[in-house]
């Protein structure tokens, strides 16, 4: 007998599944596949190399073109170091509010698009709704690039992409670039009283992020003030910094993981640009002037192309019928919705919650906004019904 649940049931049992990035998503989604199956749904998997992830992608409904795809993320963040009140991998309902980790990001919009499955079905769609669930996106958007290349070989051409991230139920025409990279300093091990005969990678590492902190004052300001943006620039970040062994040991390796989010009208390679040069023309010849065989060097992590608005956009068209949203959005997170745009896919972000929870401790998705995103649901099965 096929399983059914409400969206708040189906969103506690996928926050149940910890699917923090450095771990395999497989328990979820062979829950997910199981649970369509049950409702004669067949699923298609797409896994990454070593086969401990995979994308799925389903279709309700027939399988014909001019349907819509709710696309959304399985994996979230590290809750370790977060000062959670409660279990972050059991839900738990308070006043109104949903509290878990991935609950507002972005386990709350798939919940729904499979708690709604049933009245799918039961719609007698004329064009299909397609679910479609990725890997690692919090750390590059590493699974979506072979789910759209799946879903470009496999699916009738859909009408639509939607990509449930966070927006309020807004519809979000626009997201920046998102790259992230890996800086590694080596330098050479001397004691610490040895100033003079070895080079820190810890202490060049920190020039270079000094480097980055001016390099965003000069990206603030030359802000424009009609942005949708917010903040309406080009934003570095510096997010891990290792190296050294002991503190009386100057520290012979510094890795830097950092970022850059670029606006969709910028260039994108800006800061890597300016980062090379700079380690490449100031700080390398010191450190080599100590010790000639010192390097720097980075290299891409990940890349997200932007998503770009366009004069006409079908399911920004589609998804501003459907909620009755008549402003103009844009959001400073990538997300998938840039690659699928590259593969050639209309498509908008538009899901419940409000972004300012994602990553924080004591993540929590209200209620209500459950509500609107199941309101929006089964009006996009009216629309599918209709075609």
């Amino acid at each position: 007998m096929p399983q059914t649940m409400d969206s708040i049931e189906m969103l506690r049992r996928l926050v149940g599944f910890d699917t923090t990035s450095a771990y395999s998503n497989m328990a979820l989604i062979d829950f997910v596949r199981d649970y369509l199956h049950g409702h004669g749904i067949k699923s298609k998997l797409v896994t990454n190399a070593d086969n401990t992830k995979a994308n799925l992608y389903a279709t309700v409904g027939p399988e014909t073109e001019g349907g819509v795809v709710l696309s959304g993320h399985t994996d979230v963040v590290p809750v370790e170091g977060q000062p959670w009140d409660s279990d972050p991998f059991a839900m738990i309902e308070k006043d109104g509010l949903l509290y878990g980790r991935g609950t507002a990001d972005m386990k709350a919009f798939s919940a729904i698009a499979l708690a709604m499955v049933p009245h799918f079905l039961k719609r007698g769609m004329k064009v299909p709704i397609h679910i479609a669930l990725s890997y690692d996106e919090e750390i590059g958007c590493l699974g979506a690039w072979s789910l759209a290349e799946a879903m470009q070989r496999d699916l009738p051409k859909p009408h639509a992409i939607v990509v449930g991230e966070p927006t309020m139920m807004k519809v979000v025409h626009s997201h920046k670039t998102a790259a992230s990279y890996f800086t590694d300093f080596i330098g050479l091990e001397a004691h610490s009283s040895a100033l003079d005969q070895g080079v820190s990678a810890i202490h060049y590492a920190g020039e270079l992020i000094h480097f980055m902190n001016r390099l965003q004052d000069d990206l603030r300001a030359r802000a424009s003030k009609n942005s949708e943006f917010k903040p309406p620039f080009g934003t570095l970040n510096v997010g891990i910094v290792q190296g050294g062994t002991a503190n009386n040991i100057l520290a012979r390796h510094c890795l830097v993981q950092w970022g850059y989010r670029a606006l969709p009208s910028e260039d994108h390679n800006e800061a890597l640009n300016k980062v090379t040069h700079y380690c490449e023309h100031d700080l390398l010849p010191k450190m080599r002037k100590i010790f000639p065989e010192a390097s720097i060097t980075t290299r891409l992590r990940a890349e997200v192309p932007p998503l770009i608005p366009t004069d006409h956009n079908p399911a920004d068209i589609l998804c501003r019928a459907l909620t009755g949203d008549n402003g103009s959005h844009s959001v400073s997170y990538a997300a998938e919705a840039g690659i699928f745009q590259k593969a050639g896919f209309s498509v908008v972000i538009c899901g419940p919650g409000d972004i300012a929870q994602a990553h924080q401790p004591n993540e929590f998705i209200a209620v209500d906004q459950i509500k609107a995103c199941e309101d929006f649901m089964r009006k996009l099965a009216d629309w599918a019904a209709s075609r």
